[in-house]
């Protein structure tokens, strides 16, 4: 990312630029920054624009050989092609030709490094891999923006904002603005001020739930879950996201017993160091064959569904219900 910032700091650009990677806010702040700094406010003339499967690559190179118009540059965008998946030898035969004017901004979710694609963008311009950011950048970032505002927020309610937003970006900031407006006229932000106003994720909603089912609160958990099935959410979701937090308590386990500290494991895991621990918290009441019976009755669940010997709705109930009342060891 340093290399970015200072191709955009110097205007001395690379002929390609592929931003990838699960971290949607931070490609879409470099894609802004790059558009900005390649080409004149409210050029459109000289900026093109694809996205999705199926782009014809001939159009794309007809492009690229226009020159531009009463400019220095020509700026190519490219989104969700696929190309870095899938083999595109045509356009990577392409782009050591392609003219010093135009200038091929690509933004892709998933890439294959063993792709010939990856490898000429990597060798032709920049690569740069954008995804979740840990826990020291997030408070740093997240901090940096409530003293830009002259706020200070106090740790427990940092650490409150985390567990409930988790740690994508576009959220995150979207929560924050939230945050700022309602503590408008105040200096500091309390843990009173974001259980107010910040939204909770699908994923946090479910953790609720069965830190509810944990303190055999069957009734608070079923609550929960009626909640969530009054906001649309399907049944079968809801079942796969409680499978998938019994997996997680599963395996944080494991890896704990095998030594490795909070941080080690998040960052084995690539996940949010505020839920490793709450996850690890949850976990904690468990033995592990517990967790594993409860998967095997989760995917036990699926299965009666499907095979429509049971409900949605009531399967998720009687999972609820039977986690409830197990007996923590």
């Amino acid at each position: 990312m340093k290399s970015l910032m200072e191709d955009i700091k110097t205007g001395q650009f690379r002929p390609v630029y592929l931003l990838y990677g699960e971290e949607a806010y931070l490609k879409n702040q470099y894609k802004k920054r790059l558009r900005d700094a390649i080409l004149t406010e409210g050029d459109e003339m000289n900026y093109s624009a694809w996205s999705g499967k199926g782009i014809d690559v001939k159009q794309v190179i007809e492009q690229a050989e226009t020159m531009p118009f009463f400019a220095e540059r020509r700026l190519i965008l490219i989104e969700e092609s696929g190309f870095f998946k899938n083999a595109c030898p045509e356009l990577a035969d392409y782009l050591p030709q392609m003219p010093s004017e135009t200038i091929l901004l690509f933004v892709e979710s998933e890439v294959d490094k063993r792709q010939k694609m990856f490898k000429k963008v990597k060798e032709l311009g920049h690569v740069v891999e954008m995804g979740r950011q840990n826990e020291r950048t997030l408070t740093a970032w997240v901090s940096g923006k409530i003293r830009k505002e002259g706020k200070t927020i106090d740790p427990g309610a940092l650490a409150l904002f985390f567990q409930k937003i988790g740690d994508d970006m576009e959220h995150i900031s979207h929560e924050l603005d939230k945050l700022l407006a309602y503590t408008l006229e105040q200096s500091s932000i309390t843990a009173a001020d974001v259980e107010a106003v910040c939204t909770e994720t699908l994923e946090n909603r479910i953790f609720e739930m069965i830190n509810a089912m944990i303190q055999k609160q069957q009734r608070r958990a079923l609550d929960l879950y009626y909640d969530l099935l009054a906001l649309k959410e399907p049944p079968m979701r809801i079942l796969f996201l409680i499978a998938r937090q019994f997996n997680q308590m599963l395996v944080m386990k494991d890896l704990r017993e095998q030594g490795l500290d909070n941080k080690a494991i998040a960052s084995r895991l690539g996940a949010n160091p505020y839920a490793v621990k709450a996850t690890l918290a949850q976990a904690s009441h468990f033995s592990s064959d517990v967790l594993q019976q409860t998967l095997t009755e989760c995917v036990e669940a699926e299965t009666a569904v499907k095979t429509g010997r049971m409900s949605d709705q009531m399967a998720v109930e009687l999972q609820i219900v039977k986690i409830s009342e197990k007996d923590a060891q």
